[in-house]
């Protein structure tokens, strides 16, 4: 795609001209439309959200497996409310990070 001040490139004094100076301007506000779109695009919350919860599940399982693993071999349980305490801050700050509001 071309710079916009290179389709003037023959013709520099259009560049003074008021309706060619809106036109740029409002070249200016589309490119940053694009580039916010682009932005949204990336940062789609449904995939943060799902990222979150593979997460979220792949630490309720290696729980749950030293829950099982504790319980065979007659271990003390763990102390679950760090764990709990973690998991809750661990979602409310890639919430905060990425402006999800619960």
């Amino acid at each position: 795609m071309k710079n916009k001040l290179e389709i003037f490139n023959t013709a520099k004094d259009l560049l003074d001209e008021p309706e060619v100076q809106k036109l740029l301007d409002y070249c200016d506000g589309l490119e940053d439309q694009i580039v916010d779109f682009k932005f949204d695009k990336d940062k789609n919350k449904e995939l943060i959200m799902l990222d979150m919860l593979k997460e979220v599940v792949k630490g309720c399982n290696a729980l749950e497996k030293e829950q099982m693993e504790h319980e065979r071999f007659g271990y003390d349980a763990p102390n679950y409310q760090e764990t709990i305490t973690n998991l809750k801050r661990y979602i409310l700050d890639v919430c905060k990070d990425n402006q999800i509001w619960l």
